[in-house]
């Protein structure tokens, strides 16, 4: 099959890099010359583990290529999708004017039946939107159909290739059989395809993407009482999570949710809600709980040091929003690393993966280290925002030697409280208690 993905960022370069894997022509198309020429000479712009390897082998097999030119990008093209940032306004909607301006090119240039396909993330009603856009001026005729993508950053390439469930909204028997073929390759083994109409495979992922940050919220919820009571809210997340109507996953306290889908998400779907005037009062409080709980850490390290963290040198162990990607957007690392700066704190950060994103907005307020530990040295306290593998199981001696005060203050909860008391570490940690050596 010949695709057309109009859109190189995370979702649409993992969208084609994989559907070219499963054997057709696709044609990535962007507006951005650069970005556009480092694709080309196989320069990947982002990290997401696994993506190389299929990208390197679908380039140089020919099945993966990559233009500036819609007409030539799209040209016989039997589906298209439409992978485009949806960035949110201040008032938490969803921008659509890219997505918008590409509909209204197509209907120009189209010359074939073609099904275009939202990819991204978008609300409720943007198929008739785009549907509308397009046939202003369609020669041709066409199907727009809401495909909403449920990605994993860090495990993206394996939820794409092996996904727990396709969602389509569409009314057209024709565009019903072409994604049922588009996608047969990748649902093999049983996994369903959910056909529905497009209003609802649109809220479907907002539905979903806003329970999710729900449970983590709820979580943290209980974490911070669990600090009030005296209880340990590790021991309270094992005791939930094996109960099947619950489940173990999205369970762990820590510091809050970042990255480019919950919050955009929770936002857009709390900005429908006003619009349809419905007081959608849990998403109001998720909303509410998360922008505190990502700098719970503070008042604990400015309590630590009485108040004072002026000359303090305090080293950041993570920066990503979570593990596994290099993406900052909404990390909670970044609006603790700015209040510690306006307090002045002097920051040392490592990162494995997310240094360089965080170099193009902080610069040199900052200092970054090529190791965990050339981050500790001589610094007052540890901060760890990310729970990458690699803190999991540090040297805590040589931590212990580099930091001028043995204290951690953990927002993801990486250490068990009695390893750390044996080590004489003061541990702050979430919804447990503070570990202070005797």
């Amino acid at each position: 099959m010949k695709i057309a993905v109009v859109g190189t960022g995370y979702v649409g370069l993992v969208t084609g890099t994989c559907f070219a894997e499963t054997g057709n022509q696709v044609t990535c198309v962007d507006i951005d010359v650069r970005k556009v020429e480092r694709l080309q000479q196989g320069d990947i712009p982002i990290y997401e583990p696994g993506l190389d390897v299929l990208f390197d082998r679908n380039v140089a097999e020919g099945r993966l290529v990559f233009t500036t030119n819609l007409a030539e990008g799209i040209k016989d093209a039997q589906v298209i999708f439409l992978a485009l940032p949806t960035p949110p306004g201040e008032d938490g909607s969803a921008d659509l004017k890219y997505i918008l301006k590409v509909a209204d090119d197509l209907g120009y240039i189209l010359e074939t039946y073609a099904v275009i396909i939202d990819k991204s993330t978008v609300p409720v009603g943007t198929a008739e939107k785009v549907h509308n856009a397009i046939a202003k001026n369609a020669k041709v005729d066409f199907d727009v159909v809401s495909n909403p993508e449920f990605l994993r950053e860090g495990v993206a390439v394996e939820d794409f290739m092996k996904p727990d469930r396709v969602v389509v909204g569409t009314s057209s028997e024709k565009a019903k059989k072409m994604m049922e073929k588009l996608y047969a390759p990748l649902v093999r083994q049983g996994n369903p395809v959910i056909f529905m109409d497009e209003r609802s495979a649109e809220m479907t992922k907002y539905a979903a993407n806003s329970f999710l940050a729900m449970k983590i919220t709820f979580m943290n919820e209980i974490a911070n009482l669990c600090e009030k009571v005296g209880a340990n809210v590790d021991d309270i997340r094992r005791g939930i999570g094996t109960d099947s109507r619950i489940g173990k996953r999205f369970l762990f306290a820590g510091i809050g949710y970042g990255g480019s889908c919950f919050p955009k998400d929770v936002q857009a779907l709390a900005k429908t809600s006003k619009d349809y005037n419905y007081d959608f009062r849990i998403l109001e409080s998720v909303m509410a709980v998360n922008y505190d709980q990502k700098k719970k850490l503070l008042p604990m390290v400015k309590n630590y040091f009485d108040g004072d963290l002026k000359g303090k040198t305090v080293a950041v162990w993570g920066l990503a929003f979570k593990p596994y990607t290099d993406d900052i957007r909404e990390a909670p690392a970044l609006e603790n690393i700015e209040a510690l700066l306006e307090a002045g704190a002097k920051i040392t950060v490592y990162d494995p993966e997310a240094m360089n994103n965080v170099k193009g907005i902080l610069g040199d307020k900052v200092t970054f280290c090529h190791t965990p530990y050339a981050a500790l040295d001589d610094a007052d306290a540890l901060m760890i925002f990310t729970e990458w593998p690699q803190f999991r199981t540090p040297e805590f001696e040589k931590m212990g030697k580099l930091l001028k005060n043995k204290v951690v203050f953990d927002g993801r909860n990486l250490y068990e409280l009695d390893q750390m008391r044996e080590m004489g570490y003061t541990y702050y940690s979430i919804g447990r208690e503070v570990v202070i050596p005797a």
